[in-house]
Order: structure tokens, then sequence, then C-alpha cells
């Protein structure tokens, strides 16, 4: 498969940047190494002369960003987001070495559209972005000064990338893509985690008053199951069956769980 054609699927997801030069420096650092694609989700200045400024030369990358709402707005159509976090989490996604992630961005990427999501500058990705993705990484910096800007992030990523695609032949992104089914998209597995919480809740084995972290859970282990369409479309035809009226009561527990 063409370089040029894997690396026009990755899109780049900035999460609410604070400050209107990290965008125009993501956006520099994503042009020198091919990447096209930018995303923002809740830019707190956008458009700006500033970013114009950092930008340097890739004012082309600005102009095309598209400004999302939410991060699931950001994800449409994507079918694998991976998430970079500075710390690891108690619950979420699993953890990946850079390279581990960067090369399974590269190979879901023979398939279709794939996603590098990046954090607020002080607060980095929350827990509900966090489990939007299917996988996380973390850049390993030195302990002792592990402060990272936004943009010098995005382009460790982006070379990442570009170091990954050009070690890619054709045959192996052939080989890839003929061995994985259609993959679910975020909007398909997000649409999955609202009919199960239906479901559950009607059951009463979940309860929203005290959810704990039962959701976050089951968002794990299907992360880790990597869905594709025709699977996600059987789970949500056993759940709607098990939703139809069966003309009897059926055994439904009488008080409501504490899903901790």
């Amino acid at each position: 498969m063409n370089p040029l054609l894997l690396l026009s699927r990755v899109r780049v997801v900035l999460c609410r940047p604070a400050h209107p030069g990290n965008i125009g420096a993501a956006a520099r650092a994503m042009k020198t190494m091919g990447l096209t694609r930018l995303h923002l989700v809740s830019p707190k200045s956008f458009p700006d002369q500033i970013a114009t400024d950092r930008a340097a030369g890739a004012d082309d990358l600005l102009q095309a960003a598209q400004c999302h709402e939410s991060l699931d707005e950001a994800l449409s159509g994507v079918h694998f987001a991976l998430g970079m976090s500075a710390r690891t989490r108690d619950l979420g996604p699993q953890e990946e070495g850079v390279r581990d992630g960067v090369q399974r961005i590269i190979e879901e990427a023979a398939i279709g559209d794939v996603a590098l999501v990046f954090g607020n500058e002080a607060t980095g990705m929350s827990n509900e972005e966090l489990l939007r993705c299917h996988a996380t990484a973390k850049i390993p910096t030195d302990p002792d000064f592990s402060s990272l800007n936004l943009g010098a992030a995005v382009q460790v990523l982006a070379y990442e990338v570009r170091m990954a695609v050009s070690g890619v032949n054709a045959q192996q992104a052939s080989t890839a893509s003929r061995s994985l089914g259609t993959p679910a998209t975020n909007a398909e597995l997000e649409g999955l985690y609202g009919h199960l919480q239906q479901l559950m809740t009607e059951t009463g084995f979940f309860n929203p008053e005290h959810p704990g972290r039962l959701m976050q859970k089951i968002r794990k282990l299907f992360g880790r199951a990597r869905l594709e369409r025709d699977e996600v479309n059987i789970l949500r035809g056993v759940l709607s069956s098990a939703q139809r009226p069966t003309g009897h009561a059926g055994c439904r527990p009488k008080d409501k769980l504490s899903n901790s």
C-alpha cells in the first residue's frame, strides 16, 4: 500500500487545547512528517493569529483543520484511536509502548481512518476522553523532568508514524488488510455501550445513581477484543432480543446494584 495513503488516514486530534500557539506548533510538526489531518476538540481560541505565526508555513493545515464540540464527533469514522497519556491510569485502554502503539496505528491505517489523540496542555486527557480510545501510550521522558510541550509531543509521534510507514511494504499492508474484517467505528462502539447500559439499567444490574466503574471495565473488556462491525451488530441483536416482551414475567432483581 502507498505510504502516502497510510499517512492520509491518520488524524491528529487535540482535545481542549488552551493556547493557540500549541495548535500552530502541532500543525508545523505534522506537516514536516507528512501528516495533514488536524482535528480540534473545543479549542479555547481558534482561528488565531498566534497559531498561524507558530505554524510557520503550515497555514494550509490550520485552514483545513476541523473543530468539534466533543471527542466522539472528532473520532467519527475512526476505527482505531491511540490516546497519549503522561501517566498510567487504574482503568482505561491497554497501555503500550509508543512504537508498539504506532505500529498498531499503521496496521489499522491499512483498513481505514485512525487517530492519535492528545489531551489538554495542563491536565492531559480526561478519563472519559481516554475511554474513547482503543489503546494508550506514554512517551518515555526523563522522570526528573517529564513535562513535554504539546507541539513537541505531536512531533515525536508524527516522526514515529513516518518511520513506521517507511518500513511498511505493499505486501505487508495488503496482508494486514485481508487478515482483518471491517472494524467497528468509534460511533458503532459507542452505540453498543449505550445499548448495553440501557439494558443493564432496565434489568436492574446497572444503577445510574451509583455507576461505579462498571462501564469503564466493560469498555476496557471490549477494547481488548477489537470488535468488528458484524460482531457489534450480533451483540446489539442479542441485546435487542433480550429487550423484547416475552409474554411472561422474567426474573428481575428487586434492588438495583451499586456498581463499584
